[in-house]
């Protein structure tokens, strides 16, 4: 019995689905002897590493938690009032309980089926609906990764809008938050575009220019009137964002009414807690034209079957997977559960509350300003809404010290200026004793009123749909929230058996620790020595990463597996030219690779290569020593994922490893997969230079709808040096403390803040405390099985496209709906869509190969879920006989009537199948029925006609 467990049942035990009953019944489906017997089989023998992995023997729920209490003891909450772009807020209970810690909410897939993600879809359009009219502008999108990501997006997007001459400068306003000026300048300077910060108040920089990005207020706290200026940058044919304060604009005159083509920045403050710097959803609004350019995901209003109203996410092709290295972003993961708490955040206090708090804010501020003017010292700005600057020549230190003593954090500009930024947090005795940190310098000190200026203040409304009227009372709000989760498909319903995603149980014990104030309450930019705690876990999870993946340095700051993808590569180019090798800018990829690979490469200024897969969804190593032998010198990395995309262990995968680094290059591996190798092979060891890992998959981090996420990227001692620094990012206390990233070689920050999204680290340390070494090789051999026994039970119904040795897959399993499609006109949709009647989710669709879907049980599903979700496919497949025997159709059969709602059981019917057939197909019973709450979608209705906010209520009703 594990350490710690006293007498309990051990945590893997739950943690993993399948019974030892239900393995020995699996086993004998799949034809093998033992899960050890399973894993010789399907692995190679020459990936497979030695003995059991280094890590701590598994502890019980209660003493994990016990010891991730110790760790948060170490931190030392204080009120913060450093700003930059993270504030103090209140979460309403209402919403903290029923979104953040509901498994509803945060258990649920992306929105790729929409008709049982209505719930979401309606909470992401409303907060799309609060972006565009905060920010004055036509469109928003529905989430970025943070602020800083947010500007860099801009930035792109910019110079594609722009007509400017393509050696054209970004110019930065110096009064840009520091930590988005750093990620801007990483991700400039990989596919070369320069960067100009410049202090604007002078007008512009000479030379051509194609934005310019401005900060409103600025980090310094200055509000001022950028009209002419923009109207300046326009004439000179740039095009022009603005990092604004969402909060700050329900009293200032919002960007879009002075001509601004782009509004980016973070919801944060909108009842999101600080977390160390996330995670946050960034947002980003752009100009009537501009539509089509945005990156991320787009929620719009649609019609289903019955011509419903009914939402989707918009223009999907923009998730970039389909356009590979033509991409323009790579953005897959957002920040849906944290988008979902800030547009509940504005729905149920409306616009009146929201300018409440904001007003609150101000004058705290104002006061602030006043009672510093009072000791005789200068506040350097006077037009301000939250921050106020005070000039204390040459006793900056000896403030900020003062006031952390007396249980605040303030921020050192420098030895003569000190910042306090004002939230909603904070009180007027807050502002009392937080001035008396500051010295008697004389005589009071005149001036004008510091505070809003007049000339800026808000004229035009905002939120005036219903929506932000309707939910005041809490038992309001808690109806609006029930109504839309339940009208949602998530891990608390059942399955969710998709394809290189990872469902799997995120476990109430790894969730609880993110709420604890001593890591929700904590600024990114506070003193190290108050985040002890925080950088101990990071320490201990960075180590303990690094040795599952056998790797030699961990970096915890990208916060999506996309910008893990990014950092990698630009470690692999930075380490290139490091070298004298500035030629080597190849990068080839398979062409069954995630569409992000592609997208990533070309964002880190390499060339992408295709490289071919043979009949059997393998690398094919000829064509791949054909295009190493074609650019030589010139081959920078290749990017691969392992398992394959198709689900299979290829043993070719040393030899490919060998071959590339033979020619000078090195080896990425998409850490997708990883759930499929833990305890079993390390990429370290067997070949891979880089990974990225998704924690959101592998390590337990639930999805939320589409993120939050943690992309670490892990490296090989040489590429070390080359891994994401933050050490610019906020000041001397934010720099890291663990390996990677600390050379002058670093590439620069992905993030905003210096440990990514730090706040929910803590589910993926008491993941692996709680696992311990022989529980996570015990998950991986269980995942490896559902795999298998779910390609066994229905290779008969539908054809197991690949698979390695001996007939076996990995952890996930392609079936191939081609030859159905071809003689009966079902698809893959069709089946996706029935499945909904049955109680499930859909497997992945048409990835990685159109016209199939792709199936990950993983460990956590037991054998009666996994038997029902295999009955279901069964019973589908008979279905589809009874097209082919032409009993009906395939426009009368229930695969293309579906999904099937409860308002169809009432009213005429018309179909050649009954009702019962239709919503209650073989084994579902009444007792147990997910009802979907539209039928099927009109996707290119919802294109043609794009709708991407909340519409009146009459237009609604019209649809």
């Amino acid at each position: 019995m594990p350490a710690g467990t006293t007498g309990a049942v051990a945590f893997a035990d739950r943690h993993v689905g399948p019974s030892a009953d239900d393995v020995a019944r699996m086993l004998a489906v799949v034809g093998q002897p033992s899960l050890e017997a399973l894993v010789d089989a399907a692995v190679p023998a020459a990936i497979r590493t030695d003995g059991p992995l280094d890590l701590p023997a598994a502890g019980s729920e209660t003493g994990v938690t016990a010891r991730l209490r110790a760790l948060a003891d170490r931190n030392t909450v204080r009120r913060s009032m450093i700003g930059l772009g993270y504030s103090g807020t209140v979460t309403p209970p209402v919403i903290r309980r029923n979104v953040l810690e509901d498994p509803s909410w945060y258990t649920a897939y992306t929105p790729y089926q929409p008709e049982i993600s209505q719930g979401r879809l309606e909470a992401l359009l409303n907060f799309q609906t609060v972006v565009a009219e905060l920010t004055g502008l036509a469109l928003a999108n529905a989430s970025m990764l943070d602020e800083a990501t947010a500007a860099a997006e801009a930035m792109t997007l910019l110079r594609r809008s722009s007509k400017a001459p393509a050696d054209a400068a970004f110019v930065v306003d110096a009064d840009v938050l520091p930590q988005t000026l750093a990620v801007v300048r990483t991700r400039a300077e990989a596919i070369g575009l320069p960067v100009v910060v410049h202090d604007t108040r002078q007008g512009l920089p000479e030379g051509d220019l194609f934005g310019l990005l401005l900060q409103y207020p600025g980090a310094s706290g200055l509000v001022r009137d950028d009209a002419a200026l923009v109207r300046a940058a326009h004439d000179r044919g740039a095009l022009v964002a603005v990092a604004a304060d969402l909060l700050a604009l329900t009293l200032l005159r919002p960007p879009g009414e002075i001509g601004v083509d782009v509004a980016l920045g973070t919801s944060q403050r909108f009842g999101v807690p600080l977390g160390g710097g996330g995670p946050h959803a960034g947002y980003l609004a752009v100009r009537d034209g501009l539509q089509r350019t945005l990156p991320g995901r787009l929620v719009g209003v649609s019609k289903d079957a019955d011509g419903n109203p009914a939402y989707r996410l918009a223009l999907q092709t923009r998730e970039q997977h389909i356009r590979r290295e033509k991409a323009t972003s790579n953005i897959c993961t957002a920040q849906v559960l944290l988008a979902v708490i800030a547009s509940m955040y504005a729905v149920h206090h409306g616009p009146d509350g929201l300018r409440r708090i904001a007003s609150a804010v101000a004058d705290r501020a104002s006061s602030l300003a006043g009672a510093v003017r009072d000791r005789g010292l200068e506040v350097v700005h006077e037009d301000v809404f939250d921050t106020v600057l005070v000039r204390v020549p040459g006793r900056a230190d000896e403030v900020v010290a003062a006031a952390r003593e007396a249980g605040y954090w303030l921020r050192r500009v420098d030895g003569d200026v000190v910042g306090v930024a004002c939230d909603e947090t904070t009180t007027p005795a807050d502002v009392d004793r937080v001035a008396g940190c500051f010295p008697e310098a004389g005589a009071a000190v005149d001036g004008a009123p510091v505070g809003l200026p007049a000339a800026l203040a808000r004229t035009s409304a905002f939120l005036t749909h219903p929506v932000f009227a309707l939910h005041r009372s809490e038992t309001s709000m808690l109806r609006y929230l029930k109504r839309l989760s339940d009208a949602d498909y998530a891990l608390d319903r059942g399955m969710i058996p998709l394809g290189s995603c990872t469902m799997k149980l995120n476990a109430t014990a790894e969730m609880e620790p993110i709420s604890w104030p001593a890591f929700a309450d904590v600024h990114p930019f506070a003193p190290a020595e108050d985040q002890a705690g925080t950088r101990a876990l990071v320490a201990e999870l960075e180590a303990q990463l690094a040795e599952v993946t056998g790797y030699d340095a961990v970096s915890l700051q990208p916060n999506a597996g996309s910008q893990g993808e990014l950092a990698g590569l630009l470690a692999i180019r930075a380490y290139h030219r490091s070298r004298g090798d500035e030629a080597r800018d190849i990068c080839l990829i398979p062409t069954s690779a995630h569409g992000t690979n592609a997208a990533s490469a070309v964002m880190a200024g390499l060339r992408v290569v295709t490289v071919a897969t043979t009949a059997t969804g393998d690398v094919d190593l000829d064509d791949l020593d054909a295009k190493v032998a074609q650019h030589g010198e010139r081959l920078a990395a290749v990017m691969v994922t392992y398992p394959s995309t198709h689900g299979v262990f290829e043993a070719g995968i040393t030899r490919l490893c060998e071959t590339v680094h033979a020619a000078g290059g090195q080896v990425y591996v998409d850490g997708a997969n990883l759930n499929a190798l833990v305890g079993i092979a390390k990429p370290g060891e067997f070949g891979a230079d880089v990974s990225h890992l998704n924690l959101h998959k592998t390590f337990c981090i639930p999805h939320g709808g589409g993120g939050p996420g943690v992309g670490p990227v892990a490296a090989r001692a040489h590429l070390a040096p080359f891994l994401p620094s933050a050490e610019v990012a906020g000041g001397p206390d934010a720099g890291r403390t663990t390996a990677g990233g600390t050379g002058p070689d670093g590439v620069g920050p992905v993030s905003g803040a210096p440990f990514g999204s730090a706040g929910i680290l803590p589910i993926s340390w008491t993941y692996l405390a709680l696992m311990g070494p022989d529980g996570l090789l015990r998950a991986t051999q269980a995942a490896l099985l559902t795999a298998n026994y779910v390609a066994a039970r229905l290779r008969d119904h539908f054809p197991v496209l690949y698979t390695g040795e001996g007939g076996l897959v990995a952890h996930e399993c392609v079936l191939d709906l081609r030859p159905l499609t071809a003689s009966t006109g079902v698809t893959v949709e069709d089946v996706a869509k029935r499945l909904v009647d049955f109680g499930f989710h859909a497997p992945t669709m048409s990835f990685p190969v159109a016209g199939t879907l792709m199936v990950e049980p993983t460990e956590s599903e037991d054998l009666a879920e996994l038997d029902r979700f295999c009955d279901a496919m069964v019973a589908i497949r008979a279905e589809v006989a009874e097209v082919e025997d032409g009993r009906w159709s395939v426009e009368d059969s229930p695969l293309r009537g579906a999904p099937h709602t409860a308002a169809m059981l009432v009213g005429e019917w018309d179909r050649a199948y009954d009702r019962a057939r239709a919503v209650y197909p073989a084994g579902v019973t009444p007792q147990r029925k997910y009802w979907p709450p539209v039928r099927r979608i009109d996707g290119a209705y919802g294109d043609r006609n794009l709708v991407c906010s909340c519409p009146p209520v009459e237009e609604l009703a019209g649809l």
